[in-house]
């Protein structure tokens, strides 16, 4: 049994398709980061950077007789996908070039668009530069994720765990107002090919993410409180 301590993200989302796509069986730990549960001690005891997801594996890879921790996507995308043997070629330059696009995601992909949903809807002080750049950034990856696609279905070899970790993303494109229909035919068509996978509904299903519902651009008003967790004062108390 693998415990799921998660929230609804796209960096929560990878990891229940993943489970989904595997078969594996697992329990979901569900956390509000807007009521602060992601200070809560038992998640620091798990993940000392007080982030989501984070899986406990009570059946761990080792073998050994103690739960195995793993926190950051990447590294729990891998530990599950060495765990089934599944989601990953045994070819190793096959591998080797998902794990490449599986790094491409957690570096680039997630870390700029997530800026740039932050200073759309989230900066209390907007910034036209920082809005420009990290949207132009984001069509930037997708023109990156367009060529790859170019004569593939997936982005590398069969579906992957490459593939799993870049979806979630890019269903969040819409809200900074990029739309793969339009511009990036390979990448909306490698978008729905994954769309229409049961187990990829089931996982994005999985908690409700109300915030993909919201429209292009999207101005958010936080409370004092849930801008302290987010991004103020709790969020960068020391502990």
């Amino acid at each position: 049994m693998i415990d799921l301590h998660t929230v609804p993200t796209p960096n929560g989302h990878k990891i229940s398709i993943a489970l989904e796509e595997l078969g594996l069986e697992y329990n979901v730990i569900p956390y509000d980061i807007s009521k602060g549960d992601q200070f809560k001690p038992e998640l620091l005891a798990l993940n000392p950077n007080n982030k989501l997801p984070v899986i406990v594996d009570h059946d761990p890879i080792s073998g050994g007789p103690e739960p195995m921790v793993v926190f950051e996507t990447g590294a729990i995308l891998l530990y599950l996908a060495e765990k089934t043997g599944k989601l990953i070629s045994k070819d190793a330059s096959i591998r080797f070039q998902q794990i490449q696009w599986l790094m491409f995601q957690v570096a680039s992909v997630g870390p700029l668009q997530g800026q740039a949903h932050h200073f759309i809807r989230y900066a209390r002080v907007q910034q036209d530069y920082a809005r420009e750049r990290y949207v132009n950034e984001s069509l930037r990856q997708c023109r990156v994720l367009e060529t790859q696609l170019q004569d593939q279905d997936y982005l590398a070899g069969d579906y992957s765990i490459a593939d799993i970790a870049c979806w979630p993303w890019l269903r969040a494109l819409p809200l900074i107002d990029i739309h793969l229909d339009k511009d990036f035919p390979n990448l909306y068509a490698w978008f729905q090919r994954i769309d229409a996978r049961p187990a990829v509904q089931r996982g994005k299903d999985l908690i409700h993410g109300w915030v993909y519902q919201l429209p292009p651009n999207f101005k958010m008003e936080l409370d004092e409180k849930t801008w302290s967790y987010s991004f103020g004062e709790e969020q960068y108390r020391k502990r």
